[in-house]
């Protein structure tokens, strides 16, 4: 005889599965998770002043900070989601959020710029694990479900967490600073990985037991240790060469080249290559969907440095007032993104986001110290549209084009196409505003702006693969 279980009691994730596979519970950790990666790259930038002189160093030392988690986040991407394949996502995603508040605690009590490096580092290895595993926990609970695909609506959440909050870290920070100090952006990264992790623990199911039969060799071997360590260093000489931009250090422009063919060769005989080179040649579909998201991320993060800049140094605005004038493109990006992931689009999201990128890149050319505030706010809110529409469009994109096998490390890439995009960016704003930051300035990177939104449209309307639209979310039959 079995005892009826009490109407009370909380379901287990595995019947939470069943019953109802995308609740809140499920989702919540996911997306928190996810958050911390795109607000802790912008956080920083308000804090940097103070840290310097809080620390007594120059404001140009501290701007290591920011390069530390964009070098850590790019690699890592990738490299969480290979390792999610292969140990599990959950216990990846878990690794990840613990830390983040490591990473947190660890900046908080900093007493010298070298321990707030290795918390930005910390915080950027651990918040890339969030993105890659919570798509391959998705996948994995829509087939326990009885799924072919999950909910647009929870592939939309991801996307606004994950992307829409990018500019959310501009008037956090300012908030933040203002309010309790520059050690507060460190420290908040501690509660909020706390409550992401007792969700997890509470609410996401296990991976299941590893294989522990398995020698350290077959691991490694699974997980291409070689090829992530070369990936790892060619990616970071490639990035190193971006930062040190106007300044050009061709030796780290060589070295990366020389790495990436080294990585090349090896890829193509690995036995479980962690970047499939073959499957990107013979895939020219998910090919092209990281190169769209990478010229859109970097059109994006062009306004977010650029126009920030602008603001704050021609027009005169504090920082937190830069970063308040960016809110609306933020609110804007996470309405395009619902409705669009809730229908599985990507054709027209797509080609959406590559006009819209296109003509407010031809309102920036608009700007000028006499602009008023409202015209400055109508171009953000178009890049907020392009951000959306690129973000579910290429996701989705992404979703149905990734082998199942690879998704974690594909979801990866993804996002290290992402951040390539917004280091470019952050090069071009560097070159330009080299000397003076000024309308002309501003006008030379609307023309570059102008010329890759012009690519990006021309690839999309000419990519043939984009005119099958995805089947929508159905049950299998059993």
């Amino acid at each position: 005889m079995t005892l009826a279980k009490s109407p009370t009691s909380a379901p287990s994730p595995i019947e939470a599965a069943t019953e109802h596979p995308f609740s809140w519970r499920f989702t919540t950790p996911l997306f928190i998770g996810s958050a911390l990666n795109p607000i802790n790259s912008s956080l920083i930038a308000t804090a940097l002043v103070s840290i310097a002189h809080g620390l007594d160093v120059s404001i140009g030392q501290t701007a290591a900070l920011v390069t530390a988690l964009y070098l850590a986040s790019a690699v890592a991407q990738p490299t969480a989601g290979k390792a999610a394949e292969v140990f599990g996502p959950r216990r990846v995603f878990l690794a990840g959020i613990t830390l983040v508040a490591v990473g947190g605690l660890i900046g908080g009590f900093a007493q010298d710029l070298l321990a707030l490096l290795i918390s930005r580092v910390l915080i950027g290895l651990g918040t890339s694990c969030a993105y890659p595993t919570a798509m391959l926990l998705i996948r994995r609970r829509a087939k326990e479900a009885g799924l072919d695909k999950p909910p647009g609506g929870v592939l939309g959440g991801l996307q606004i967490a994950g992307v829409a909050t990018a500019s959310l870290g501009l008037p956090v920070g300012g908030v933040l600073v203002g309010w309790l100090g520059w050690r507060a952006v460190f420290f908040v990264n501690v509660p909020v990985a706390v409550l992401a992790l007792v969700a997890t623990l509470a609410w996401v199911s296990s991976d299941g037991p590893l294989d522990r039969s398995r020698r350290p060799r077959e691991v490694a071997a699974s997980l291409d240790v070689i090829g992530i360590a070369g990936f790892a260093a060619a990616m970071v000489a490639l990035l190193l060469f971006l930062f040190k931009l106007p300044t050009t250090r061709w030796y780290l422009l060589v070295t990366s080249v020389l790495l990436w063919g080294a990585l090349a060769l090896w890829e193509l005989r690995a036995r479980t290559p962690f970047l499939d080179l073959r499957l990107l040649a013979s895939n020219r579909a998910l090919t092209s969907t990281y190169l769209r998201f990478g010229l859109i991320q970097l059109c994006v993060y062009v306004v977010l440095y650029g126009l920030t800049q602008w603001n704050e140094t021609v027009r005169g605005l504090t920082e937190t007032e830069a970063g308040l004038i960016l809110l609306p493109m933020t609110l804007i990006s996470g309405l395009v993104i619902s409705p669009v992931s809730r229908r599985n689009l990507i054709r027209g999201p797509v080609i959406a986001a590559a006009l819209a990128c296109l003509v407010g890149s031809a309102g920036v050319l608009l700007l000028s110290a006499s602009a008023g505030i409202g015209l400055i706010v109508i171009v953000t809110i178009v890049f907020g549209v392009a951000l959306g529409a690129s973000a579910a469009g290429n996701q989705t994109a992404l979703y149905a084009q990734a082998p199942p096998d690879v998704l974690g490390t594909a979801s990866g890439l993804l996002r290290t196409f992402g951040y390539i995009g917004s280091i470019a960016a952050s090069a071009i704003t560097g070159v330009v505003f080299h000397t003076t930051v000024s309308d002309h300035g501003l006008h030379t990177i609307a023309w570059i702006m102008i010329g890759v939104s012009v690519a990006v449209v021309l690839m999309t309307i000419a990519d043939r693969t984009l005119r099958t639209r995805p089947a929508r979310p159905r049950q299998e039959t059993q």
